[in-house]
């Protein structure tokens, strides 16, 4: 895996990482969620131009741009093409469960990294590693090891560019922050 991965399309890059393995340190597993969000998209936060929260989107691809979401939960992005990103929005968690439900506070395998700030929470991700590589240590991005059925749907959570199928899941995950609607 190198950064040309990345310097790509948005959707095509989110579309690309399900069934991908996202570690950060010694917690992580297997990717079945992503959102793509690209600079003319209205609910992207590039859509406006680069400031101070977002200028990691304008800079090189393959590296994290995280950001607190509503003031309280922290979601992790991997930057594209200038002013894109993919939201990670899920993982089947597989490595440092136990740790992951101490950070989470529940037994629930479902419930450990089933929605972005989940995510980040179980995983201990904050905005210290804000524009870090995911490319080098603490972050492992390792190629899907077997190829999981990727459905295509509306993305949640946003009141604009509600629309259009830039949410990826592998279908019939049980680790989905949602279920697909109408899985394409």
């Amino acid at each position: 895996m190198n950064k040309d991965f990345f310097d790509r399309d948005a959707v095509v890059v989110a579309k690309a990482m399900i069934g991908m393995e996202f570690r950060f340190h010694n917690t992580g597993g297997i990717i079945v969620e992503t959102e793509a969000y690209r600079p003319d998209d209205p609910a992207s936060h590039s859509f406006n131009g680069p400031t101070l929260r977002n200028r990691v989107m304008f800079g090189p691809p393959g590296h994290l741009y995280v950001y607190r979401s509503y003031g309280i939960h922290w979601c992790a992005n991997i930057v594209c093409t200038s002013g894109s990103a993919v939201l990670i929005r899920a993982l089947e968690p597989q490595t440092g469960v136990e740790l992951m439900k101490i950070r989470r506070g529940t037994d629930l395998l479902r419930n450990l990294c089933s929605g972005p700030g989940k995510l980040c929470q179980a995983l201990a991700i904050t905005g210290d590693v804000d524009g870090a590589s995911v490319l080098e240590q603490p972050i492992l991005l390792r190629s899907a090891q077997t190829d999981l059925e990727t459905v295509a749907g509306p993305r949640i959570g946003i009141t604009k560019g509600m629309e259009l199928p830039w949410r990826f899941g592998a279908k019939r995950s049980p680790h989905l922050s949602k279920p697909f609607r109408c899985p394409t």
